[in-house]
């Protein structure tokens, strides 16, 4: 078990800090000890409120900080690349929201600080860290559906408010960079191979996608169906199709305990299993990130190793869509 108390930096106020990154940090035995907004009466009361030690005004005063040894990510799309830089450079670890960069050219010359800064970096894509996904690679892996030719993903919400950052064109908005690019990562980590060409259709509002659907072609003829958008009940239903079965999960980028990974074969019973022991789906990714600044393991699904043919795929499928 990595040794607990990783200290953290948390840039921004914003609602996945408080509902999904602080809880797990708290479960992973980490420690917030900074958050800093622009509005320091704001960082002020979010730290009261959520259990953090300080708020300051000014990100580059909790980068500035010395007991800071990693630092959390989770502005605007378009400030995402910044301030990774920043954090970098401070020599913080940096753990930043998806999708890293706007576009598949801001990620190669941010992978490239990241390179020259020798410090690990992490999209905020959890999921590769989870019992439920690690258990999923073990069934690929043991042949329990032959060859994997086919991921159907889904990914959907209803989005009620009609004034919303990912509503908006200036905050590099619309439904592939904030929940497509999920079926997109797991395509990637499980094709292991680029995205080669993409056939979609979009759904547009006033300034950004709403919704899209998208053929993706990997390596070996095999295929990713993509469905996602701001217009549907919370959907994220995925199904990996083999030669000799399925494999359904009810869940695949945020599990809870009791979420299903369940293996469907011709003439066999369907075999049902859960996984998931942690209460969020962020604690496996922060108990790995704790564990690398200790010493004890080495960074794995990193930037460095994920980001990039991700960040292709994104812009193959958004200039498909156009």
């Amino acid at each position: 078990m990595p040794a607990p108390g990783t200290r953290w930096g948390v840039l921004g106020t914003a609602g996945i800090a408080r509902s999904r990154f602080l809880p797990a940090l708290a479960e992973a035995g980490g420690e917030a000890v900074v958050v800093g907004s622009r509005d320091g009466a704001r960082a002020a009361e979010f730290a009261a409120a959520h259990g953090v030690a300080r708020g300051v005004t000014s990100y580059e005063a909790v980068l500035a900080d010395p007991a800071v040894q990693a630092v959390y990510v989770p502005l605007p799309n378009p400030l995402h690349a910044e301030w990774a830089v920043a954090a970098l450079e401070a020599g913080k670890a940096v753990l930043c929201e998806k999708p890293l960069c706007v576009d598949a050219d801001q990620a190669r010359r941010l992978l490239a600080v990241a390179e020259r800064a020798a410090l690990p970096l992490w999209e905020a894509f959890v999921f590769p860290f989870t019992a439920q996904h690690r258990r999923l690679v073990e069934l690929l892996a043991g042949g329990a559906i032959g060859e994997l030719r086919e991921i159907s993903g889904a990914f959907h919400f209803l989005l009620r408010r009609t004034e919303d950052i990912r509503l908006s064109a200036a905050t590099a908005g619309g439904a592939l960079a904030d929940v497509g690019c999920y079926p997109l990562r797991l395509a990637a980590e499980l094709f292991g191979g680029p995205a080669l060409t993409a056939a979609a259709s979009a759904v547009r509002g006033a300034e950004v996608e709403t919704e899209l659907a998208a053929l993706v072609d990997y390596p070996d003829d095999r295929r990713l169906l993509l469905s996602c958008g701001f217009r549907r009940s919370a959907d994220t239903t995925t199904v990996l199709s083999g030669t000799e079965g399925t494999i359904h999960l009810e869940d695949p980028y945020h599990p809870r305990p009791g979420s299903s990974v369940e293996l469907r074969r011709p003439g066999a019973d369907p075999v049902v299993e859960r996984p998931t022991r942690d209460q969020h789906s962020f604690t496996a990714a922060l108990r790995h990130v704790g564990a690398v600044l200790a010493g004890e393991e080495a960074p794995r699904h990193t930037a460095l190793e994920s980001s990039l043919p991700v960040a292709e795929a994104i812009d193959l499928v958004r200039a498909a869509a156009r």
